[in-house]
């Protein structure tokens, strides 16, 4: 499972205020203490900063690979920030994200395929975000398609199926992992994405839902999770969840975390 640390976000107050005063050392500290609790790559997302956020992204790209060795997920619909993003990227990057509007494709594509890069595909298209799981996996054919095209192989590609708040549309849920098993059926190399706090928005005791919804989307072959690797028992959950479903090898990583005590939640 690919563990995407989502704290690097000018959507949190702390993170904007860092970036507008280049503290360094605060994002560093971020980095690294997602890097600590499991993460396998970091999200660096400066979307709220509007005008300045291509400048931004570079600024984090070289800060944050100052002082964690894994690679980052370049979180942007703006294809000038994930070209001044991507340029200076150290390694394999995450490109989020195309969609199936070719003019979106257009726009970042040959660039994910310049610097050799990876691209999250939100399985949406002109008509908006799809409802239900048929809907979601014909759209990710054709992004498949799509990105083939450019010559970007499968195993590059990380589908979305776009987790939707349960409270306000209550067969999302199903829908989306419906969905993940018709995607992970289209290709042998084939990857599934999500932003799993999407899933108990306006809810009470959130942590609670993501949880349980993060189990049942690895049981329909999920593998790669944006999240918050800081919530302890989230991570021990995705650990158990792996371990009980046969994705960890004599459960070799559920019992080292226990030995560590990573569990104890």
């Amino acid at each position: 499972m690919l563990v995407v640390g989502e704290r690097i976000n000018t959507s949190r107050k702390s993170v904007l205020e860092a970036v507008k005063k280049k503290d360094a050392h605060f994002i560093q500290e971020e980095a690294a203490r997602q890097v600590k609790a499991g993460a396998n790559m970091i999200d660096i997302n400066a979307g709220n900063l509007m005008e300045g956020e291509a400048s931004s992204i570079e600024w984090l790209v070289g800060i944050v690979q100052g002082v964690v060795d894994t690679p980052l997920c370049l979180d942007s619909p703006n294809p000038q920030a994930i070209k001044a993003g991507v340029k200076l990227h150290r390694g394999k990057a995450l490109v989020n994200s195309i969609t199936a509007e070719k003019e979106r494709a257009k726009a970042v594509l040959p660039l994910v395929k310049e610097y050799k890069a990876s691209v999250v595909a939100l399985t949406m298209d002109e008509k908006g975000m799809p409802e239900t799981s048929r809907e979601r996996v014909k759209i990710a054919r054709r992004l498949l398609e799509l990105t083939r095209n450019y010559g970007i192989p499968p195993q590059d590609v990380y589908f979305d199926p776009l987790v939707r708040p349960v409270g306000s549309e209550a067969g999302q849920g199903l829908a989306v992992l419906r969905a993940i098993e018709g995607i992970m059926s289209l290709g042998e190399g084939v990857h599934t994405i999500c932003g799993l706090s999407n899933i108990s928005f306006g809810l009470p005791n959130r942590r609670l839902l993501n949880r349980t919804f993060l189990s049942m989307a690895i049981e329909a072959g999920l593998d790669a999770v944006i999240l918050d690797p800081l919530d302890k028992n989230l991570m021990a959950t995705l650990k158990a969840a792996e371990a009980l479903l046969g994705k960890d090898e004599f459960c070799m990583k559920y019992i080292t975390a226990s030995r560590e005590g990573e569990l104890n939640v």
